[in-house]
């Protein structure tokens, strides 16, 4: 396999994931969303729920060009990439939740308090998990990384039923995550969307969604190393059904859930994430057709700011009050559900536009 080729189906593989996120995060209607397009509310699997460890596991893939060149630096060279790359993620995401920093009352608009502001988000466990994966494979190296993973996995679910609550260690109230989460952050910096404090991208779930981004790296490294082959695509074909079994039967003592990231959630991811790849690869480049991927190589090739512009512009168009009214007046005629959807599909390709624009200037925004 060329390195165009690997690059063409990462950017596709990625692409994907955020042109599905923007379809999940952006309805018309909150109220009037298709299954597949919800998160589960608690335990379950739905495929909105693929989209995040898809992401991290995409970051991985992303990571097994870097680290080639990793070995040819000097040590604080790499440290300072990995953590200048770390804090940056970290602080757009912790901006992004701070955005648009004022908020209007009677006396008119006023500054949003860093006491009431959320810390952690979608971008700053990217940022961790990424700075974790990092450091266990430059100084672990590959193996290391994996059994570091393996252990993560296994350890976390003593850790939710050694602290958690008694009896309710998997609950959205009793699980040592959540009690983690309000000793270090308090409720003021915890998301407010559910009936109690919660942050469903807290301290503790950090820990094995880094596999996600193991996975990735030991995926995108396999494939390098092997080569474009049938045996190849056959065994990362393998692999995914096989993770995905092992993850369903672990769901019978640790539920699949992602607001927790439980362990069988992240293997579950893994397993999908390596068919789905593996489906790409062989349409791609053993079949030759890659006409439709140039859609999503758009989205793969800025993910990081096409993810943010649609965040921001959701967030501009929610503070004014257009975005309830657009969905109104223009899609809902289409019926509820349909009408949300299309909403979204239209935000999605406004934000594709955007990234066509930069792709044909060849302007590629990274961190």
């Amino acid at each position: 396999m060329t390195l165009n080729n690997r690059y063409i189906a990462l950017d596709v593989f990625r692409g994907l994931t955020i042109c599905l996120m923007i379809l999940v995060n952006t309805p018309g209607n909150q109220q009037a969303i298709y299954a597949p397009l919800q998160h589960a509310a608690w335990h379950g699997f739905t495929p909105a729920d693929l989209v995040y460890p898809s992401f991290l596991f995409a970051v991985g893939n992303a990571l097994c060009f870097a680290v080639k060149k990793w070995y040819s630096m000097p040590q604080a060279q790499v440290l300072g990439k990995i953590f200048k790359r770390t804090v940056l993620l970290f602080i757009l995401g912790f901006l992004l939740y701070w955005f648009p920093f004022v908020h209007k009352e009677e006396s008119g608009f006023v500054f949003k308090s860093f006491s009431d502001t959320r810390v952690l988000g979608v971008l700053q466990r990217i940022a961790l998990c990424y700075c974790i994966a990092a450091l266990l494979i430059y100084f672990a190296k590959p193996k290391g990384a994996f059994i570091a993973a393996v252990f993560l996995l296994i350890a976390y679910q003593f850790i939710l039923l050694m602290f958690g609550v008694p009896g309710e260690q998997y609950t959205m109230a009793g699980n040592a995550a959540t009690r983690l989460d309000l000793w270090v952050l308090g409720p003021n910096h915890m998301n407010h969307g559910e009936v109690i404090p919660w942050e469903p991208n807290g301290i503790l779930g950090t820990l094995p969604a880094t596999t996600n981004v193991i996975a990735g790296y030991l995926v995108g490294r396999y494939i390098q190393l092997t080569g474009k082959n049938t045996g190849m695509l056959m065994r990362l074909t393998l692999t995914g059904c096989g993770l995905t079994a092992l993850a369903l039967v672990w769901n019978n003592w640790f539920p699949i859930n992602k607001n927790l990231w439980s362990s069988p959630f992240a293997l579950l991811a893994i397993g999908l994430d390596c068919i789905i790849l593996a489906v790409i690869i062989y349409i791609v480049d053993f079949l030759q057709k890659d006409r439709w991927a140039t859609f999503f190589e758009v989205f793969g090739k800025n993910a990081l700011f096409i993810y943010l512009l649609s965040e921001v512009v959701a967030i501009l168009m929610r503070g004014t009050h257009i975005y309830g009214p657009i969905y109104e007046h223009i899609f809902k005629f289409a019926g509820m559900y349909l009408g949300s959807l299309l909403f979204a599909v239209c935000f999605m390709l406004a934000c594709w536009l955007a990234g066509w624009y930069l792709d044909k200037r060849k302007i590629y925004i990274k961190v």
